[in-house]
């Protein structure tokens, strides 16, 4: 099961669709859904989950609690509206592309994707993109 929860006046424009596009990603790798809840806030509240279970005094878009066990995907994700607004303009994409980015790479950590080294940033970028474009073709 896939939940959106928001924090925020954010909403998800098509919940069905990325829903079944993220189940789709991860039957293709391999793994079973659990259940994820995504949560959309905004830059102070995932600075404060930042904070207080990381102890990172920095904003992010992204913070992921992974509860998978073994092929069962599961987990609780937090994405920042805000960062990802501020992201798509620097990275110069859409909103929807940076969103549907940074969605899937929750779901990819949870699937044992790193990003600490250079060389996990490479493959997780890939693995995003390939998912990206899975989901162009819907």
């Amino acid at each position: 099961m896939i939940a959106f929860n928001y924090e925020t006046e954010f909403q998800l424009k098509n919940e069905e669709n990325t829903s079944k596009w993220i189940q789709e990603c991860i039957k293709k790798e391999g793994f079973e859904l659990g259940e994820i809840n995504y949560i959309f806030c905004d830059d102070e509240y995932l600075h404060k989950l930042n904070i207080e279970f990381l102890q990172h005094n920095t904003l992010t878009d992204i913070i992921s609690f992974d509860y998978t066990l073994g092929k069962l995907v599961g987990g609780d994700i937090f994405i920042s509206v805000q960062r990802v607004e501020d992201n798509a303009k620097e990275f110069t994409t859409s909103f929807e592309n940076e969103l549907h980015r940074v969605i899937i790479h929750g779901v990819l950590h949870y699937m044992k994707y790193k990003d600490k080294t250079d060389e996990e940033k490479q493959i997780m970028r890939s693995k995003e993109n390939e998912y990206l474009k899975f989901l162009d073709k819907k």
